[in-house]
């Protein structure tokens, strides 16, 4: 990893140098101080490591990282599993630690179609909803939860992953039941509850040229009645060599960045195991059966595709700089590859090694090329 050189305090006196009794030493920069002046950098931690079973993960993102999510804590079905019963233990213990360790707390997320009890979308008959009970329903979440973090949250990724890769809308059951400003009342229910709080629309796959035009569409449509969207999220679930192609990855942070709103990378990684399917994503239903040379790295990785890992990294954030007066962070969707999501989908039980950390909490090669990468750019 790169160095920094912390110098001895001299004094003069009579012509004579003292030095002080701190000794010239030598630490590693880290990569948020590396890109400190460019974004933040952020992690992800999940409720294993808040609670505490974990603690040499919880520090590798202290000393590294400047914000941090909650991979599920604050997802519906866990902060409001039943009506009227909001379970903010998990939650609250991780602002707790970014409060502790100056680092600014990501709140995910306020209403996707995944991981959000069913009793949200039916009655009690066991028929969907009307309307105006799930809109009531969404308000009420959106109040409770931004009330009781009120002042303590950077910013909330309101809508996950509202739209197909083909630019039309999710028919999900938010879709279904309220219509297709589903999304606005979302973001006017979070703006209301919480009006100092940065409000993002999130989705993966934000390199594809409808998904595109469609979010572009959105945020202009939202902006144009007067409602509050303050950034774009693309997730960043990405591939070793494709998925995205760097132009078509650098043509779509351009296209944001002319919104004039923030661009983030939120959830980013780096697959360095085959997909099973065409075609890519980070659909989280989707599921495979484990077949031969789909695990090729259970053993460990080779020095090789290391290397590869650190370039792919390198050529992503390179953008990234191109374009840093509008991109104000990029989070890594884990402190290191044992808690990689990409390690059980969508095949349960593979070895993947998609992150900045190994499974020992060590720095791998692609730190110290992110590092050197923003220093050169700083020159």
């Amino acid at each position: 990893m790169k160095l920094k050189t912390v110098n001895f305090i001299g004094f003069v006196i009579l012509g004579t140098v003292i030095l002080s009794c701190s000794p010239k030493t030598e630490e590693p920069e880290t990569i948020k101080d590396a890109y400190a002046e460019f974004f933040d950098i952020g992690t992800v931690l999940n409720a294993w490591q808040i609670l505490g079973n974990d603690s040499a993960a919880v520090n590798v993102a202290i000393k590294n990282f400047n914000t941090v999510t909650a991979e599920n804590a604050m997802k519906w079905e866990k902060i409001h599993p039943e009506p009227g019963v909001f379970n903010f233990e998990v939650a609250d213990k991780i602002v707790e630690i970014a409060e502790q360790n100056n680092m600014k707390v990501i709140g995910h997320v306020l209403l996707w179609h995944s991981q959000t009890p069913k009793w949200v979308f039916f009655g009690e008959d066991g028929e969907l909803t009307s309307r105006d009970t799930l809109l009531a329903r969404l308000k009420n979440h959106i109040e409770v939860v931004l009330g009781h973090y009120k002042g303590k949250i950077h910013g909330w990724d309101v809508v996950n992953e509202a739209f197909n890769d083909d630019g039309t809308q999710r028919n999900t059951l938010w879709k279904k039941i309220i219509g297709d400003d589903y999304i606005q009342k979302a973001f006017e229910f979070a703006a209301e509850a919480d009006p100092n709080t940065e409000l993002y629309y999130n989705d993966f796959n934000m390199y594809k040229p409808q998904k595109v035009d469609s979010v572009i569409k959105m945020v202009n449509d939202l902006r144009e009645k007067g409602v509050k969207i303050d950034g774009i999220g693309m997730q960043g679930h990405y591939g070793l060599k494709d998925n995205p192609l760097l132009n078509e990855f650098e043509a779509s942070v351009k296209a944001y960045s002319e919104l004039g709103v923030k661009v983030m990378i939120t959830e980013m990684d780096i697959t360095l195991l085959p997909f099973p399917s065409p075609g890519n994503g980070a659909d989280v239903g989707m599921r495979f059966e484990l077949e031969e040379g789909l695990d090729p790295y259970k053993e460990g990785l080779p020095d090789s595709v290391k290397v590869e890992l650190a370039g792919r990294y390198s050529d992503l954030f390179r953008v990234l700089l191109k374009y840093s007066n509008s991109v104000s962070r990029v989070t890594i969707w884990g402190v290191n590859d044992l808690y990689s999501w990409r390690n059980n989908w969508p095949i349960r039980g593979r070895s993947d090694y998609p992150l900045l950390f190994d499974r020992q909490n060590q720095p791998k090669l692609v730190v110290d090329s992110l590092i050197t990468l923003a220093n050169q750019y700083k020159n």
